[in-house]
């Protein structure tokens, strides 16, 4: 599998995957969920122009370079939030959103950043069960900072809410900073011998005049 940043003709691939991936909702009486457009061209665009769009391929497989997964991720107090990860149910269970996941992850830690979390429906298989089998917890309403609760309320607006929903959290490890080389050693003085009385020295000198 391979990971990349999104290029502009992957985003309608990109929509056709989020309408593929709201389908199986519907199944769970999300009709809601299921029929809820894609994200927009202009803001998967502006995604992708900041840097904060990636695609997972194949490019062994018969789809080549064709994004089978994307994710969308915004900085959010001290960590990188998963706004978006949606893999297209044909190539699903071969680990694309965990290494997708992944990607951002060792970013973040990259960045300096302390973690990663997501907002996800609690009673849908493949969300919180999913998230926690890859070591995300979840977050009491104490622990919610600032920017959670926003998008937790621009959640409930857009109707979300009807469903249980959880914020969740997975910490990262920091990356070590590499060690400063080591000084070279001084290299010590080479002594003055102009003055020395060392009749060796003086003989050499003088031969070669």
């Amino acid at each position: 599998m391979r990971i990349r940043s999104a290029r502009r003709s992957d985003l309608p691939v990109l929509q056709d995957i989020e309408r593929a991936a709201g389908e199986p909702f519907r199944a769970l009486g999300m009709a809601f969920v299921a029929d809820d457009d894609p994200p927009p061209l202009d803001l998967l665009e502006s995604y992708r122009q900041a840097g904060r769009c990636w695609v997972a391929t194949d490019p062994l497989s018969a789809t080549g370079d064709r994004p089978l997964g994307y994710v969308l991720a915004d900085p959010v107090d001290d960590a990188l939030h998963i706004e978006q990860v949606s893999v297209d149910p044909a190539a699903a269970r071969r680990g694309i959103g965990r290494d997708l996941i992944a990607h951002l992850a060792a970013l973040a830690a990259r960045r300096g950043m302390t973690a990663l979390t997501l907002t996800t429906f609690t009673d849908v298989p493949w969300n919180a069960p999913y998230y926690a089998r890859i070591g995300f917890r979840v977050l009491a309403e104490g622990e919610l900072t600032d920017g959670l609760r926003a998008i937790r309320a621009e959640e409930a607006q857009h109707g979300l809410d009807r469903w249980p929903r959880v914020c969740m959290r997975r910490e990262l490890s920091p990356v070590p900073r590499p060690s400063p080389a080591p000084k070279p050693a001084k290299t010590p003085p080479v002594p003055d011998t102009s003055g020395a009385s060392d009749d060796s020295g003086a003989l050499a000198v003088s031969g070669g005049g």
